[in-house]
């Protein structure tokens, strides 16, 4: 027996073939063929799920994200967006940092796990402990920006060493004057995330090698709005975080030019110098990563389906770059077949490095 739903598609179909018949019949002397009654029965199947009452636009349930600062304008843009279709499911996304969305992630508490960085070893592990298998999905490129105050008019381009003489461990700089002798001779504010962020993470690695470590007299948050207003406020300041923060604030911040450590050329992050990996050596992939017990859920496919399919547009209306096509497929290819685990260690728990579409490769999981 057919349902109320049923029964108004049925009705619909049956009046736009009349209209068909009708048409046909002053205009030629053909009529639609099996092909097109099929096209026209498939539209009318999409149009029945997405807006009629009771098929999937009646869709509810909970999403839960949390993670990274860096990727929390994506989620969010299409947490907006997916809600404006499907109001009756609860998405939620919070920011505790790539940390510490691994560590919630990692115990089942969350759903998706937004990270500025691939999943370490640590986390993985965690993850295995508890049961937690993961499907891990890149979103967009990033460029990590380096920003001073706009009174800041000596420090036009930084080194990766001179950034090692503000930010490192060890025999730091205290004044302007002890990176460059002939900048100011005053001190150095310094605005930066917290150490449960991937940013700082990724910064930290590239800044002071895998055992190094930052100076520990930093004003630090996980909320890079903080930071914002923070460099924004004071003429000796200097921080970092994602490029989509930069771009929306640009009137505020003045971003510095990093010199590329292999042609020697300084640059400034944009789409173009991010996607092709001129700006250097910050240019990085975003992620989020999705348990897969969860995928079973009807509305967190559906809420993976809509991310994977709006990303390219809505990682360049945040600010951030857009990935190849082909990897976005890819991913959807992951979350359809439900392929399990990272792309970015191997069995000894080293990383893999490289080009997203070098390594986001099938043969390269590593569950």
């Amino acid at each position: 027996m057919a349902t109320c739903n049923e029964s108004g598609r049925y009705g619909l179909w049956i009046l736009l073939l009349g209209v068909w018949i009708l048409v046909g019949c002053t205009t030629s002397n053909s009529l639609p063929d099996v092909e097109e009654l099929s096209a026209l029965d498939e539209a009318l199947t999409e149009e029945n799920q997405e807006g009629a009452v009771g098929g999937i636009a009646d869709l509810s349930g909970e999403v839960k994200i949390d993670g990274s600062s860096t990727v929390y304008p994506i989620s969010e843009a299409v947490a907006d967006e997916f809600l404006q279709k499907f109001p009756k499911v609860n998405v939620t996304v919070a920011v505790s940092g790539t940390g510490g969305g691994f560590k919630r992630f990692s115990q089942g508490e969350t759903d998706i796990s937004d990270a500025s960085r691939p999943i370490k070893q640590k986390e993985l592990d965690a993850c295995r402990e508890s049961g937690v298998q993961f499907i891990e999905l890149p979103v967009a490129y990033d460029g990590l920006t380096i920003v001073v105050n706009p009174a800041n008019d000596w420090a036009e381009q930084l080194t990766v060493d001179d950034l090692k003489k503000i930010f490192g461990g060890e025999g730091t700089a205290q004044n302007w004057s002890d990176v460059n002798p002939s900048w100011p001779n005053e001190t150095i504010k310094i605005y930066a995330p917290g150490a449960d962020s991937g940013t700082f993470d990724y910064f930290k690695e590239v800044v002071a090698g895998k055992k190094g470590s930052l100076r520990n007299d930093m004003s630090v948050s996980e909320d890079d709005n903080v930071l914002v207003t923070g460099v924004a406020g004071e003429k000796n300041a200097i921080g970092f975080f994602g490029a989509a923060y930069y771009f929306e604030n640009e009137g505020k911040l003045k971003a510095v030019k990093i010199v590329n450590p292999k042609s020697g050329d300084a640059v400034l992050p944009s789409p173009n110098t991010i996607e092709s990996g001129v700006y250097a050596p910050f240019s990085r992939p975003l992620f989020i990563y999705v348990n897969v017990e969860s995928t079973k859920r009807p509305e967190i496919k559906k809420f993976i389906d809509f991310y994977l399919q709006d990303a390219f547009r809505l990682a360049q209306a945040v600010g951030y770059v857009a990935l190849p096509g082909e990897v976005y497929d890819l991913a959807k290819k992951h979350v359809d077949e439900r392929l399990a685990g990272t792309h970015y260690l191997v069995s000894d728990g080293e990383k893999r490095s490289g080009a997203v579409t070098e390594v986001y490769l099938v043969d390269n999981l590593l569950e």
